[in-house]
This record gives structure tokens, C-alpha cells and sequence, in this order.
């Protein structure tokens, strides 16, 4: 069920999609000058994230990059920049190749690092806005594969 739910702090925890705006890269124009493309840039969606989920020191890294507890690469400074639009948005700039990444790093990460999802949880979502709001839509999605295998 909560298999969507703060599908940002997926995004941002492995750099998998850098949740940068940047319309050269997504391959997109900006509507008007300074506005943000439709999309969040694609230069990271063939980054093969079953290394990182498969390797718990890099995993590790990338958690306390995201806690701010060490160091970041530059892809994690650029995530963690971005990150309140994309909660805000509810992930809707994310590509699709985004979208089913950060499903399957949420499954891993509350399967496997529930600890670390939670605290990435309480600091990126402290209300639970966010997580109510992603919960609402998996249950219409759900509910709409319901009908469309009936």
C-alpha cells in the first residue's frame, strides 16, 4: 500500500533521477524564461540502481548524504535542492522511468531499511502531508487496476 507513498525521498535518496530542472538535459523547453520544464532532467533514469540497493556501503552513503550526515556527490546536492518541489508536486515532473524506480527502491527500503526510510521520512515529510497525499493516489490507482481486471 505505502509503495508510492514520499516517492521523492526515493528519488532523492540513490541520485537515481537528479530532480534537477534543466531543460538541455530532459530535452525540453521551458515555457517561459526561468518557468521549469514539465519534467525533472532524464540524464539519470539508465542508472542502474540494483548496484546501490545491492551494496550497502554505497546505500549507506547516499543516506547520510541525504540526512546531511556526509558527504554528497553532485547529484545528491542537486536532489536534496529540489527535493520540496518534487514533494510538493507529488513527483508530478518525474518521467515514468523515475516513477517505477522510486516504487521499487520504496519496496526495497521499507523491506530492508526501515530505520533509515523512516528517518529519511521524518526529516523530508515531519507532518505526513506528503505521505497522505501519495496514499490517496495509490488507492485511486489501485482501485483502478481493480476495474480494469474485473
Amino acid at each position: 500500500m505505502a509503495s508510492l507513498s514520499l516517492c521523492a525521498i526515493v528519488v532523492m535518496s540513490l541520485a537515481i533521477c537528479s530532480a534537477m530542472p534543466n531543460p538541455q538535459d530532459a530535452g525540453q523547453q521551458a515555457e517561459k524564461p526561468g518557468q521549469a520544464p514539465a519534467t525533472y532532467t532524464n540524464k539519470y533514469d539508465n542508472f542502474d540502481v540494483d548496484k546501490v540497493l545491492n551494496n550497502g556501503r554505497i546505500l549507506t552513503s547516499y543516506i547520510k548524504c541525504l540526512m546531511e550526515e556526509g558527504p554528497c556527490t553532485n547529484e545528491g546536492r542537486e536532489l536534496i535542492k529540489y527535493l520540496p518541489d518534487a514533494l510538493k508536486t507529488n513527483c508530478i515532473k518525474c518521467t515514468k522511468v523515475q516513477k517505477d524506480t522510486s516504487e521499487k527502491v520504496l519496496k526495497f527500503m521499507m523491506s530492508n531499511r526501515s530505520a533509515d526510510f523512516e528517518r529519511l521520512s521524518a526529516k523530508y515529510d515531519p507532518t505526513g502531508e506528503y505521505k497522505k497525499n501519495l496514499l490517496k493516489l495509490e488507492k485511486e490507482r489501485d482501485e483502478q487496476l481493480k476495474k480494469q481486471t474485473q
